[in-house]
């Protein structure tokens, strides 16, 4: 049998998040350790997503300590930083996640200034 790579374990979340809603937002954070900066960043996404996307959204929590290879292939520098992967186009943001309004302009649910 053929091991799955974590690139594919990506890429099949993101396909099955599409087929059941193409109105979803699939979100991935990736964070480096259970640190203090890393939990106040998942807490944040996990309440800026049930206030502001009731329910038409996806979001995985990746550890990169766990995972390292995946910030290589997706090209993350900094942690915590969230991706928006669909919809498309793709956008990254970096920080503890606390001010909502960058993040609402981040992944484009109100315009900027």
């Amino acid at each position: 049998m053929k091991r799955k790579t974590e690139n594919t374990v990506a890429e099949e979340f993101e396909q099955s998040a599409t087929r059941l809603n193409p109105e979803k937002h699939v979100l991935i954070l990736y964070v480096a350790g259970m640190t203090p900066k890393s939990t106040l960043a998942i807490d944040n996404v996990k309440k800026f997503c049930e206030t502001n996307l009731q329910g038409s959204y996806e979001l995985k929590v990746i550890d990169l300590y766990q995972q390292p290879k995946l910030a290589k292939g997706s090209q993350i520098i900094a942690t915590p930083t969230l991706v928006r992967k669909l919809p498309l186009p793709l956008r990254k943001l970096i920080g503890d996640m606390s001010d909502t309004q960058r993040i609402l302009v981040g992944i484009d649910l109100k315009p900027g200034k």
